[in-house]
């Protein structure tokens, strides 16, 4: 196998190793049951092509703060509403490039009980929030990772019934 000869006039390309993060985070699904129906808040925001993707509220764990705690801040702060940890859902993993990095994420999620607040949009992260039933979650979520921990969220809401 022959090396490449170097074209006149042109510096070698130089490829630089993305350098890989690993962040952990936390949300959940908080669910509260209105005439006989559980629904859940979730939240919509802009992707980079303008459109609304719905998920389940998450974020950064803080200095000092567990993952649950993270959870039920990053729940109350995306959602306006106050949650209290019913059962761990379980985490999803993804990677995706910013800023000349790679990002591996692991995003731990938990079962909510909905306890006080109203729904509300404010945080500044967030397009969108709604109340949907759990039945509608796996057409209106964007991802399959979340989608699971819904089916997940339904068994344990069943077993509990």
């Amino acid at each position: 196998m022959s090396t490449p000869r170097p074209v006149p006039g042109r510096r070698p390309a130089v490829r630089a190793a993305a350098r890989r993060t690993d962040e952990v985070s936390a949300g959940g699904l908080v669910v509260r049951v209105d005439d006989g129906i559980a629904v859940a808040a979730i939240i919509g925001r802009l992707d980079r092509r303008g459109r609304l993707r719905w998920s389940l509220p998450k974020g950064h764990l803080e200095a000092g703060e567990t993952t649950e705690q993270a959870a039920v801040r990053e729940v109350e702060e995306e959602t306006g509403i106050a949650g209290r940890i019913t059962a761990r859902l379980g985490s999803v993993d993804y990677s995706f490039a910013a800023a000349g990095r790679r990002i591996h994420k692991r995003v731990h999620h938990f079962l909510m009980e909905a306890v006080s607040g109203e729904l509300s949009d404010a945080d500044v992260e967030v397009t969108e929030v709604a109340w949907v039933p759990l039945t509608d979650l796996p057409g209106r979520l964007a991802y399959a990772g979340e989608r699971r921990l819904v089916a997940r969220a339904t068994e344990i809401l069943a077993e509990s019934a």
